[in-house]
């Protein structure tokens, strides 16, 4: 099979596309064909080697994807060859930047049929981190108000879609040029942090969804109001410990299954949720999809096109 894949840590340049084995599926596993695979902020780390440094090489990047079942391993009896699926690697796997992947059936899950491939594999882990980080760890509720940081990026994007299903009142940041796009996804308020300090604008916050890291980490605790939670994706492994006492600080523990990918097909049918602004590559071109993800200043999710 084609794949990217890296024979030591460092930049974008260490990404080799070549051909390497073919995959076969164990007991519980589904070998899939991947038609598209996204492109995530961890990748370009564990690229360098600045999270998850590899001593195995030559290692396949990719933690999401979509394609079509192409073998069936002993045991699996839910998946079926020809079956249309989409999916996030088990936490340790990776290897979606390529033709084929073994993988667990019961972390797989059947791609909506209403949208393509690469649409769903722009929905897989952002959709599945927003789901777990608003609903299952902030547990926001209908007539709340959250603040969701760096509302451009795919997580944050499908979080306003998902925070305004459930009935909340979103305010987001981002730079002017992005104000268009996320009013039209349902963004009550937009502050461009060029410009201005949310904290000076913002307060009163049922909760708070952060998703960029750096000094604003400390600085959004400072919306909320007494009792009040904020959840953390882009502040390292645990929760950052707030200045203050009286608000919660989280840190959601994104796992793998498929009841929540099947939650996104669901979203996804009713309208609730529509996909991120998307951004393609071929897969011989995952170094310059890297550059772009490490700049960290794009719109939507970035996608290869694998076939």
């Amino acid at each position: 099979m084609k794949a990217v894949f890296i024979e030591r840590h460092g930049g974008p340049e260490e990404l080799k596309y070549g051909v390497l084995p073919d995959p076969a599926a164990k007991r519980g596993e589904v070998v899939v064909d991947i038609h598209a695979a996204s492109v995530n902020g961890a990748d370009w780390k564990v690229r360098s080697g600045e999270s998850y440094p590899q001593t195995k090489f030559p290692y396949v990047l990719g933690r999401d994807f979509s394609g079509v079942v192409s073998a069936v391993g002993e045991g699996v009896e839910d998946l079926a060859v020809g079956d249309e699926v989409f999916a996030v690697c088990d936490v340790g796997q990776e290897g979606a930047y390529a033709e084929k992947i073994a993988i667990k059936a019961s972390i797989v899950a059947r791609k909506p049929a209403s949208i393509s491939h690469v649409d769903a594999a722009a929905l897989a882990l952002a959709g599945l981190t927003a789901l777990v980080s608003i609903e299952d760890t902030l547990k926001l509720r209908a007539g709340e108000t959250i603040l969701i940081q760096g509302g451009a990026g795919g997580v944050a994007s499908i979080a306003i879609q998902l925070a305004k299903h459930i009935g909340a009142r979103v305010i987001t940041t981002a730079s002017a040029a992005n104000h268009a796009y996320l009013r039209g996804i349902g963004a009550d308020q937009i502050i461009d942090y060029n410009v201005q300090d949310f904290t000076e604008t913002v307060s009163g916050c049922d909760a708070v969804f952060h998703t960029v890291g750096g000094d604003v980490t400390q600085r959004s605790f400072a919306v909320l109001k007494p009792g009040g939670r904020a959840a953390f994706i882009a502040s390292g492994a645990q929760a950052p410990k707030p200045a203050r006492g009286e608000v919660q600080s989280l840190r959601p523990q994104v796992g793998r299954d498929r009841p929540h990918l099947d939650r996104i097909v669901e979203l996804v049918g009713k309208g609730a949720l529509r996909v991120p602004e998307i951004t393609r590559f071929p897969l011989s071109e995952a170094a310059a999809a890297h550059k772009v993800s490490q700049a960290r200043h794009f719109r939507g999710k970035l996608v290869l096109q694998v076939r």
